[in-house]
């Protein structure tokens, strides 16, 4: 009898049964090839399929228990599909295993390359995996490489710690302090130097007037101050920052290329910084009206309705209620004698009052136009006749 070659197994038939008594393994094959001969006609008999390899050693696992037997039938093929399926029907045929009754029942089949697919994918994952980190090992290690060679290049010009070569750049970067310098040169910037303290040094001063210089600086309140400073001693032409709140030194790669691909000439900044400021501004008065609560404004919108084309002003106190009424070319005198909460006038709001006010504690300026663009503390809202 031909034995089938592991390798050549396509499908798996696992098939159950059960019997009313006591059977043995034999038995069990006996009743296979028995019952089904004939079946499919002699291309497809078991015994001949078996013989020319298609069909491979039939295992029996079985368990005897209570009087009566059970198992797993296993039956390997190298047919195709539709054989093999054609096999397992005929296996469901069988109704007596020796001297009993049977039933049989293709619990399943299993497709063996489906599974030897589903390892070699595993498997392949866990080399690549495997070869993955061997390559990230090597990657790292050049990188280190690279950055200890890039940090032992740091040099010195009169003093203050540099990139090699500093006098021969046409432009340079200026930042804080010698971490900064050692953080951009492990990236690749070498036109590089650092001020080493919170006065700018007299070789900046000389480089800047030389070369272009970019000021790469953190961003929090030590940035700003050095930029001041940097800006009323040297010569410098663009500006960029660190993210408010982090160091030039801990940024990445990434965030340092960010940063000096955004640098701006020095008019641009204070021109987006003047922007800015007045945006902030604007906000706090909008938060400032909003927060107004209605029953005020209501009192208000009384109040200027009631003397506007009067030239007057009112003094209101922290009730709403009127501590006292002038006319509006006494309203300065009147604020620094009066203690007022809001002040309601019939004319429009300027700077200068808004300056005397605040002096004074007042909370709200009301009037019929907001003259120009004013500043104003965040305890102070001010307030146009459209406003309220």
């Amino acid at each position: 009898m031909a034995k089938l070659a592991q390798a050549t197994v396509k499908y798996t038939i696992y098939a159950k049964f059960e019997a009313n008594g006591i059977v043995e393994k034999p038995d069990v094959i006996g009743a296979i090839f028995g019952q089904t001969e004939g079946l499919l006609g002699p291309e497809m008999d078991l015994r001949e399929l078996q013989r020319t390899g298609r069909i491979g050693r039939i295992d029996v696992k079985i368990e005897n228990k209570n009087g009566k037997s059970s198992g797993v039938i296993i039956i390997p093929t190298s047919l195709d599909s539709s054989e093999t399926a054609l096999i397992a029907a005929c296996c469901e045929t069988i109704e007596r295993i020796g001297p009993c009754n049977a039933k049989v029942r293709v619990e399943r089949i299993e497709d063996v390359r489906s599974e030897k697919r589903k390892y070699v994918i595993e498997r392949a994952k866990e080399l690549l995996q495997t070869l993955y980190d061997y390559g990230m090992e090597i990657e790292e290690l050049s990188e280190q490489l690279k950055e200890a060679v890039r940090s032992a290049e740091i040099s010195e010009y009169k003093g203050l710690p540099c990139g090699p070569n500093i006098e021969n750049y046409d432009s340079i970067i200026v930042v804080e302090g010698r971490a900064d310098v050692i953080n951009l040169l492990k990236h690749g910037i070498k036109n590089v130097i650092a001020i080493e303290g919170t006065s700018v040094p007299e070789a900046i001063i000389e480089l800047s007037k030389k070369k272009i210089t970019t000021v790469f600086l953190d961003g929090d309140r030590g940035g700003d101050l050095i930029l001041r400073e940097l800006l009323s001693l040297a010569d410098i032409d663009f500006i960029t920052r660190a993210p408010r709140g982090k160091e030039v030194e801990e940024l990445s790669k990434k965030e340092i290329f960010k940063c000096l691909r955004n640098k701006v000439p020095v008019d641009q900044y204070f021109e987006s910084m003047k922007n800015e400021k007045e945006g902030r501004e604007r906000r706090m008065q909008q938060i400032q009206k909003k927060s107004i609560d209605e029953e005020k404004k209501k009192r208000f919108k009384e109040l200027l309705d009631e003397i506007l084309g009067t030239r007057a002003a009112c003094f209101l106190d922290e009730n709403m209620n009127v501590l006292g009424r002038v006319p509006l070319k006494e309203v300065h005198p009147a604020l620094k004698e009066l203690k007022a909460e809001a002040l309601v006038m019939d004319g429009d709001i300027d700077q200068k009052l808004v300056n005397t006010a605040a002096k004074m504690g007042i909370k709200y300026i009301v009037g019929r136009e907001i003259k120009g663009k004013i500043k104003t503390p965040e305890f102070l809202a001010v307030l146009s006749k459209r406003d309220i």
